[in-house]
């Protein structure tokens, strides 16, 4: 803690130091061709953080003090990612700041702006006829000499949503699933043709995780129809055993839709992409004009990629006050989506006959995974930051910690509209190890430590990937999550562990303390508000508030949700003090050394009020979203 202390007292002193003796002007109205004054601004960050890098290379001593990148406001449009390098590096006397000019709001955005809409005027095959008259089309540009695809569109910044087969939050039953032939029944659906549509798409929800697969093939019988899919989420479907497919008479078997056919665009906010004519197609709803709408189709899956190496970190490189907005995440669309656990999809993955491996003589099943792109992707680096930044309008992860990061912090930012987790931190598994195979690297500097994480708010995320989670914690240490505050989520509000391992590892002395989390479970359940795997030594979860978590509609086990979750084996884990509204908690196949106490309704009440945001940073209240009344919450 005392290491942790003296970190972020140094950067918030260099966050307050008054002499900015090289500052750098950046505007979405600048030329390049500028020398980055306040009057003759640059264009881009790539460019401004050359100019500071070649300040560095020169020994300027105008550097004494530190580099300040000063983005004016407006949207900035990135056509590549924004690559932070090891010569970019700052030191703990003359750091490099990228921050928001006063009072304004640039933003990084990764998405490419839609114009000259036109409305539809005459009917086209498979196009619903009550859609005739509503849908408007616009040609989309292309990227190069390729093709433009997405699966994400913003319309004033609210997402719209991709053509699916069923209105609203509506899901229909699967009938049957072969792991055999590696097929799926469901009802027949209504839609004409819709056997020859091309790029049709199942999301299927199952246990703790959905599953994307592209439809290969359809064969109609009747009022039942097979579909076959594409391969290598075919076979990985098929063969991987949890979480499977759910097949229950007691509490129906999994749900699903379909999405990605014109025939499916049938209410106001859909929209759907003729990706080889080029041509998208969109419902509006009530509210919007499209001749003056802002539409926004994602571009660039990574805004900024941090990264040094084992020898040569990145370090002292902090961003205060940035808006992170728009990308997208294509691999679902090339090789569809099949997760394990907290959004991790599977590369590989099949059950085990007979059972057990070496550390795990129980064990049947083997995975092995990759993981999801995100807006900002940082390895190799220590003592870098993110403060008061807004990570919104996002495909996949937000913002990634994942290897060999060391005393870094991210504190006070919005995390929101996000389709997959909010914040990563630490290895889960490489994509060459099993994911059961506990991570203890023999070079210590690969591991996550020293992360904190504090006063954030998380709000509206996992909405395209409902298994992901608020915040995911891999192998790290001394990793600290306190006073954010987590709401309307799919899942999971904060997952710590990975490896379903007694066995010692990397992780110890982790705390998760005074966060607000609530309204959470919104489609998935087998998930806790604070939710733990693994030997964890000398970690704490306390002071934490949780409660309100929504009724599933489609839920495989109805019961099945915790406000505290220790599953298979988390050990030496003290779980204390922590107010829930009942005593609904789940320790599933622990291992040794956890000590529960005080945890419940009974916690006095100052504990309840204190969870969440300090006020300082009470600012971000007003960005939560309203609560969704259509789902009702559990009680017990």
């Amino acid at each position: 803690m005392k290491r942790l202390l003296s970190c972020f007292l140094l950067v918030f002193n260099i966050f307050a130091h008054a002499g900015r003796a090289a500052d750098i002007y950046v505007s979405p109205t600048g030329s390049d061709f500028n020398d980055g004054s306040k009057d003759k601004p640059l264009a881009t960050l790539n460019i401004a953080l050359r100019k500071a890098r070649e300040l560095r290379r020169l020994n300027d001593t105008s550097i004494a003090n530190g580099i300040h990148i000063i983005l004016n406001g407006g949207r900035y449009q990135l056509t590549e990612p924004v690559f932070i390098r090891p010569e970019d590096a700052g030191t703990s006397t003359s750091p490099t700041i990228i921050e928001a000019a006063p009072n304004e709001q640039p933003v990084l955005s990764g998405g490419i702006e839609i114009k000259n809409w036109k409305k539809l005027a005459t009917a086209i095959p498979s196009l619903s006829s009550k859609a005739n008259g509503k849908v408007w089309v616009a040609d989309m540009p292309m990227m190069g000499d390729q093709l433009f695809n997405f699966r994400q569109l913003w319309i004033n910044n609210v997402k719209a949503v991709r053509a699916k087969s069923t209105n609203g939050d509506l899901m229909n039953r699967i009938l049957s699933w072969n792991k055999t032939e590696q097929t799926c029944w469901i009802p027949t659906p209504i839609f004409s043709q819709i056997q020859n549509a091309k790029g049709v798409e199942l999301l299927i929800h199952q246990w703790w995780a959905i599953a994307i697969l592209r439809v290969k093939k359809m064969e109609v019988k009747g009022d039942s129809t097979k579909l076959f899919f594409h391969q290598p989420e075919s076979r990985i479907q098929s063969e991987h055993p949890w979480p499977a497919p759910w097949i229950s008479k007691e509490t129906g078997n999994s749900a699903f839709y379909l999405t990605n056919a014109l025939q499916f665009l049938d209410e106001p906010g859909e929209w759907y992409l003729d990706i080889q004519k080029q041509k998208l197609y969109y419902w509006p709803r009530n509210n919007e004009n499209l001749s003056t709408a802002s539409a926004i189709a994602p571009f660039l899956e990574t805004l900024i990629r941090m990264e040094g190496t084992i020898d040569r970190p990145i370090s002292n490189i902090f961003f205060k006050g940035v808006s992170l907005q728009h990308t997208g995440w294509l691999r679902p669309s090339h090789q569809g989506h099949v997760p394990h656990q907290a959004g991790m999809y599977m590369l590989d993955a099949y059950k085990l006959n007979p059972k057990g491996t070496a550390d795990k003589k129980g064990l049947d099943n083997q995975a092995w995974v990759g993981r999801p792109a995100a807006a900002v992707e940082v390895s190799y680096a220590e003592k870098t930051g993110f403060e008061n930044c807004r990570f919104e309008h996002l495909a996949s992860t937000g913002l990634d910690y994942h290897k060999a990061v060391h005393d870094n912090f991210i504190q006070g930012n919005l995390f929101k509209d996000i389709g997959g987790s909010a914040i990563l931190a630490g290895v889960f598994s490489d994509e060459s190890t099993e994911v059961h195979v506990p991570y203890n690297p023999k070079d210590e500097r690969e591991v996550c430590s020293h992360m904190q994480i504090s006063n954030n708010l998380i709000t509206h995320v996992a909405n395209e990937d409902w298994g992901c989670v608020g915040i995911g914690i891999g192998y790290a240490r001394n990793t600290l999550i306190e006073h954010s505050e987590i709401e309307n989520i799919s899942y999971t509000g904060i997952s710590m562990g990975w490896g379903w391992s007694k066995s010692v590892n990397a992780m110890k002395e982790n705390k998760i303390i005074a966060n607000k989390i609530h309204h959470f479970g919104k489609h998935n359940y087998d998930c806790g508000g604070i939710y733990t795997l693994s030997a964890q030594q000398g970690s704490l979860i306390s002071e934490n508030y949780i409660d309100s978590i929504y009724k599933a509609s489609y839920a495989h086990l109805p019961e099945h949700w915790f406000y505290l979750y220790t599953d298979e084996g988390s050990s030496y884990i003290t779980v204390k003090d922590n107010w829930t509204p009942s005593e609904k908690f789940l320790q599933n196949a622990n291992g040794p050394g956890n000590i529960w106490s005080n945890n419940g309704p009974q916690v006095n009440n100052t504990i309840k009020e204190a969870a969440g945001l300090q006020p300082a940073y009470h600012y971000l209240l007003k960005e939560k979203m309203i609560i969704d009344n259509k789902h009702s919450i559990n009680s017990e």
